[in-house]
């Protein structure tokens, strides 16, 4: 099995949005407020061959900068991560524009993937359409990513209205995104990272592995917490999975000690 390792860079700086997306929904973006020099240098200097940022850090630059930052770091830019509501039908428009915007650079930058997360969970409550318009929403925002030229996936979250198990069962019945699993947030919500990898074995072509402690809860390198990524790596070779595996973790006091150690021991049982 042919698979590349690569690191989220959310974990050098608090994680933020674009405040001016209180008000104008376009401009709703990720960001990691951090150096994203120092970011790529350590995530280089620990071993990976490639990134992914949030649309935010994509947007700050333009995608040539981006190109050359990357170049000097000795990485590749992998995929780029969006999130939104996507079940508001007043406001989808403007979702599918920011979409359509980062898909523009990102391709420009040299990604190849694109990762989208949501799904709003309502004040009032879930409401079984929901998941429908949901659905609909990915499906339209999966064309856009498409006609960019890159791989559209869905990440099942916590906090939105796709967590546990029977809710990513359902949701990948309504859309023809693939599906990048985390295995943190899967197994946080009840599932089973390594089964639902073997559920959905026809529809994966990315993957976020990180480490969760459940008490006190937080997310941990690979090698640390109560989740067995082991298991997980072991059903991605039971499924013959080839391309690129994401190691992430959202927070650290040593960001680059924490990607160093969830890159032995990725290499470790990548053996």
């Amino acid at each position: 099995m042919a698979v590349k390792l690569a690191y989220h860079a959310n974990c050098w700086g608090p994680l933020g949005g674009n405040a001016v997306g209180v008000t104008s929904v376009t401009q709703l973006t990720y960001r990691t407020f951090a150096d994203m020099d120092r970011a790529f240098a350590d995530i280089a200097r620990a071993g990976y061959e490639g990134v992914e940022i949030f649309d935010g850090n994509l947007l700050d630059q333009t995608p040539a900068d981006l190109r050359r930052q990357l170049s000097d770091a000795g990485l590749e830019l992998v995929s780029t991560y969006s999130g939104g509501n996507f079940i508001f039908p007043d406001i989808l428009g403007e979702e599918l524009a920011r979409i359509e915007r980062v898909a523009a650079a990102a391709v420009e930058a040299g990604a190849s993937h694109y990762v989208l997360g949501g799904g709003a969970k309502r004040a009032g409550g879930i409401r079984d359409d929901d998941y429908k318009r949901l659905g609909e929403a990915l499906d339209q925002a999966g064309e856009i990513v498409r006609r960019a030229g890159l791989r559209a996936h869905y990440h099942p979250h916590l906090s939105t209205i796709v967590e546990g198990p029977a809710e990513v069962t359902r949701i990948f019945g309504l859309t023809g995104l693939d599906f990048c699993p985390d295995t943190a947030h899967l197994a946080a919500a009840g599932g089973d990272p390594a089964a639902q990898v073997r559920e959905f074995s026809g529809r994966i072509g990315l993957v976020h592995l990180k480490g969760l402690q459940r008490e006190p809860f937080g997310f941990t390198p690979l090698d640390a917490g109560d989740l067995d990524n082991g298991a997980v790596i072991q059903a991605l070779k039971d499924i013959n999975y080839s391309g690129w595996v994401m190691a992430e973790l959202d927070s650290w006091a040593d960001p680059f000690e924490g990607a160093a150690r969830s890159h032995a021991f990725l290499k470790r049982h990548f053996a």
